[in-house]
């Protein structure tokens, strides 16, 4: 029989010191031969980057000896920091951000000169022994870093030439199966890569040098992702030119579409290395893509414009990362029910393995909810997406006539999705008595370009409203008290967190996670890859600067009528410490309770096991102290400035 208690108040087996010492992150998988490798992120090693090694007798092990971190730094996002190739491992280390080459077991030995370069998206060229990779140049500290495609020798002398400059970013260099022609991607400002890139290819000479690129597909109106080479030679890509994301190859000098249906088989490129489909021969592409925000895999051969369904049951890809060979598909996945993991599938018999999960702890379904997909209406005739989650502890029942408190989530990005796999730092919540809210808010990936495109210029007011709508149409239907509804969100979701604050009075409460406070000053400070996101979110600056500061929430503290807590790393270089702390001031002075908790070694994320139990800790802790529930749990404080007791 379950006990009767008020919503929030509900004791969960899902503490936040399960979550930070079980949890890793998972990314990066790669076929070598018959071995498999993958990433794993440990938040108890401070966020350290492991490659891992899987070998067909079952055996796994750690590639990566301590205190090696293998991220690049590359458009600060990083990605595509490994390469493996016939036991040889290439890695970027996070410290020094140089390559290092390891043999089967030995040490790493590196392969570039120390000084202010990063490194990523890697290519062994066997022709030629050598990497091909992307090159970011840091040296002239007063100007823009720059971005190339370079040659590095293998052979330990470190030498490099380059072979492309000239644009302002580039990535995903493929090598033809012959290794004689290379494809990559390039883009430049004030495009964002899910804008509009360049997918050019050229020849190698006999020293190779690349001789005579051409542009093969994309500009600044069309998103071109992976550039990929069939066993055969032929080139395939994904081009959003339909307004979904659809694969397309490059025959004969032209290009012809391979699918045509209303589904995403790319995904934004924040991070380096991001692949969605793989060859398991020249007939059959294996591939994941996302419909109304679920993912599926299937197998697509070329010429029919049909995916055969391959039934997995997962309906979330990580970051996008796949790999495929002619017996099987390796790849980060996860479902409402499962936790992000690295899944191997038999592409004869289509059974599924768990090799790895991002949490090994097993939670009863009783504490877990389970995302629901939600169709809102908001401003101007639209519908917006969410996934939301209800309480869900079935040790609990909650007095007659209480509605749950809600946390409407904004993810970041802003343009990038809220996904559906199971997430303990939403089940957090959950089992604990609160619903969460989940917004793919106009200008979320995964439902078309012209969706994406809802935010352009309307940063700050699209996202905002559809957050906002999202929340009432929850208390609309019974499944929310409006009287006890928050939201909070990191980074760009942190701005909408904030935006939201400061424009409407309908949360009760708010946390913001590294979040912009200041679209002028994250105008003139943020990184080369970002510096000119804004120009399309919100306008070119400082021609409309009008609009940065009409936009910007630090400029309306005014409005503020409800607590805020802030969390906020002190190395963050995408968004600086300042625009929380300016933030906390202004709140601190108008007499609203607020919190500022600043983190030492972190960066734009927290990756340290005791920041991220601190943070999910505190902000349960805040919102227990604003809604007026007593947590079940024993939390460490939190210092409450202007809080009434």
């Amino acid at each position: 029989m379950p006990l009767t208690a008020p919503y929030g108040s509900w004791k969960s087996p899902i503490s936040s010191d399960m979550i930070v010492s079980g949890s890793i992150g998972l990314g990066g998988v790669a076929l070598d031969g018959d071995d498999i490798y993958w990433l794993e992120s440990r938040p108890p090693e401070g966020g350290r980057n492991v490659v891992v090694r899987y070998t067909p007798a079952g055996e796994t092990a750690d590639v990566t000896p301590h205190p090696f971190n293998a991220r690049t730094r590359v458009h600060e996002y990083g990605g595509g920091a490994v390469k493996v190739r016939g036991g040889v491992v290439y890695f970027c280390n996070f410290s020094d951000q140089r390559i290092y080459r390891q043999l089967p077991g030995g040490e790493p030995v590196p392969l570039t000169p120390e000084g202010p370069f990063r490194y990523g998206d890697m290519v062994v060229d066997d022709n030629r022994g050598r990497l091909i990779c992307v090159l970011e140049d840091h040296s002239r500290p007063d100007e823009e870093p720059e971005n190339s495609l370079i040659s590095l020798d293998i052979t330990g002398r470190g030498d490099y030439f380059t072979l492309f400059a000239g644009s302002d970013f580039c990535s995903s260099p493929s090598l033809s199966p012959d290794g004689s022609t290379l494809a990559w991607l390039a883009w430049n400002h004030p495009n964002m890569p899910w804008d509009g890139t360049e997918l050019r290819v050229a020849r190698f000479n006999d020293d190779g040098e690349l001789e005579s690129p051409v542009l093969v597909a994309g500009g600044g109106e069309e998103s071109i992702f992976q550039p990929s080479w069939s066993p055969a030679g032929v080139l395939y890509f994904v081009s959003d030119r339909s307004n979904w994301w659809n694969l397309y190859r490059w025959v004969d000098g032209a290009v012809e579409q391979v699918l045509d249906m209303p589904a995403e088989f790319g995904k934004p490129q924040w991070m380096l290395g991001s692949s969605t489909y793989g060859f398991q021969s020249e007939e059959r592409i294996v591939c994941s893509y996302t419909q109304g925000g679920i993912w599926r895999q299937g197998v697509v051969q070329p010429g029919s414009n049909q995916v055969e369904p391959l039934v997995t049951g997962y309906t979330e890809m990580g970051r996008g990362d796949l790999a495929v060979d002619s017996t099987k598909l390796v790849m980060v996945a996860g479902s409402g029910k499962e936790p992000y993991s690295v899944v191997q599938v038999d592409l004869e018999t289509r059974e599924s393995k768990v090799l790895r999960m991002a949490h090994e702890t097993s939670i009863s379904e009783r504490y877990l909810s389970e995302p629901e997909p939600v169709e809102f209406p908001t401003e101007n005739g639209a519908t917006a997406h969410a996934f939301y989650y209800p309480p869900k502890n079935d040790g609990y029942q909650a007095p007659d006539g209480e509605l749950p408190p809600l946390l409407v989530k904004s993810h970041g990005g802003p343009t990038s999705a809220a996904g559906a796999a199971l997430d303990l730092l939403i089940q957090y919540w959950t089992s604990r008595g609160i619903g969460v809210v989940d917004v793919n808010y106009g200008g979320s990936t995964g439902y078309g370009r012209e969706y994406r495109r809802r935010l352009i210029g309307r940063w700050g007011i699209v996202d905002v409203q559809d957050c906002i709508n999202a929340a009432r149409h929850l208390a609309r239907q019974g499944r929310a008290d409006e009287g006890r509804m928050a939201i909070d969100g990191g980074s760009a979701g942190g701005f909408t967190t904030l935006a939201a604050l400061t424009s409407s009075d309908v949360f009760g409460a708010g946390a913001s996670l590294y979040g912009v406070s200041d679209l002028e000053a994250l105008a003139k400070e943020t990184h080369k890859f970002e510096s000119r996101y804004l120009d399309s979110l919100v306008g070119p600056y400082p021609e409309r600067r009008d609009l940065y500061q009409q936009r910007s929430p630090i400029n309306h503290v005014e409005n503020l009528s409800c607590p805020l807590v802030l969390f906020q790393g002190l190395e963050d270089e995408i968004v600086p410490p300042n625009q929380a702390e300016l933030m906390h001031r202004a709140v601190l002075d108008k007499g609203i309770p607020t919190a500022l908790v600043l983190f030492e070694g972190e960066q734009h994320g927290f990756r340290q096991a005791a920041n991220i139990k601190r943070a999910l800790d505190g902000e349960f802790y805040f919102f227990s102290k604003v809604f007026g529930f007593a947590p079940a749990d024993q939390l460490e404080p939190l210092e409450i400035d202007n809080l009434q007791v």
